[in-house]
């Protein structure tokens, strides 16, 4: 399978049965951003179904991070369209994205704790900000959260006071506090040993089937991707270059997918980083040197 049929099949799967937009969790049509001379983002067209984990890949620069930018609002594409649960993100107002922020989650890489506030509080404070619900019953929500990531009884707790996967699991509690219905992870693996690696992974696995959520995970925990994921989806150069569910990945015939898959040195990512000559580098800041010695008199 070519790198092309790769990234058409996946996308075309998503949107084959899906039938209407409104059974469509989030779209990218054509998504581009552009950061002074550089092209981040060159056309990315991707497509997630309610209910799907989807896990998007790749090397660093590869462009993750800015869609998961551009998906979550952060950012504004410079052109293209993107739709979050039926409604178009693109264009709309600060009010109407803030609107449509309630109804997903984000789990960043540090977990994003308020260092000077408890565990409790951490996960009281959206449903304080963003619904009327009396304390009593906020109370109640913010151990049920808890209880759903293993931590109930840690409520008094400060995040000093938590391990690295500690702070992801809360993070990810507080995340699930509005009830969203499709919930990003920014790195969530990042900084934890295999076995909290395993409970994220386990995490990530129930809470999509059990609350019937949708997951889009931003990762470069490769194992873990294969191992959660519905599908897989890879960047490179702010394309799309690989889309497919995990035991396909293998057999896409692209060099840069199987270099990544298998991790190996040798592939079109190349160690050295310059394209040019070893030699004629070393002897060009030689010459720069010599004639900058001539110029001080020094030579």
């Amino acid at each position: 399978m070519s790198a092309s049929e790769g990234a058409s099949e996946g996308a075309g799967r998503a949107g084959a049965g899906a039938g209407a937009g409104a059974e469509l969790a989030l779209e990218a049509r054509g998504v581009v951003k552009v950061y002074g001379e550089n092209r981040v983002l060159d056309g990315v067209d991707l497509v997630v179904r309610r209910g799907e984990i989807v896990s998007l890949i790749g090397r660093s620069g590869g462009g993750k991070s800015t869609l998961l930018k551009c998906l979550i609002g952060a950012t504004r594409p410079t052109a293209g369209r993107i739709f979050v649960l039926g409604r178009e993100v693109t264009g709309a107002s600060e009010a109407e994205i803030n609107e449509v922020r309630r109804t997903f989650g984000v789990l960043f890489q540090s977990g994003a704790l308020f260092n000077s506030m408890t565990v409790g509080e951490n996960l009281a404070l959206p449903l304080r900000r963003h619904t009327r619900l009396d304390e009593p019953t906020i109370q109640i929500l913010v151990r049920l959260k808890l209880e759903l990531v293993g931590l109930r009884g840690a409520e008094d707790l400060v995040p000093a006071e938590l391990s690295g996967g500690m702070k992801k699991r809360v993070g990810l509690a507080r995340a699930l506090a509005l009830e969203p219905r499709l919930v990003f992870f920014d790195e969530p693996h990042a900084g934890l040993d295999p076995v909290s690696n395993g409970m994220i992974d386990k995490l990530i696995v129930d809470l999509t089937r059990k609350l019937g959520i949708t997951s889009v995970v931003v990762t470069h925990e490769l194992p873990s991707a294969l191992r959660i994921s519905d599908r897989v989806v890879m960047l490179d150069h702010g394309r799309i270059v690989a889309d497919a569910p995990p035991a396909r990945l293998s057999e896409i015939g692209d060099p840069l997918v199987c270099q990544f898959v298998t991790g190996s040195a040798e592939g079109p990512v190349s160690f050295h980083r310059s394209d040019k000559d070893y030699a004629e580098d070393v002897l060009e800041v030689a010459e720069k040197y010599t004639q900058r010695r001539k110029f001080l008199g020094r030579g």
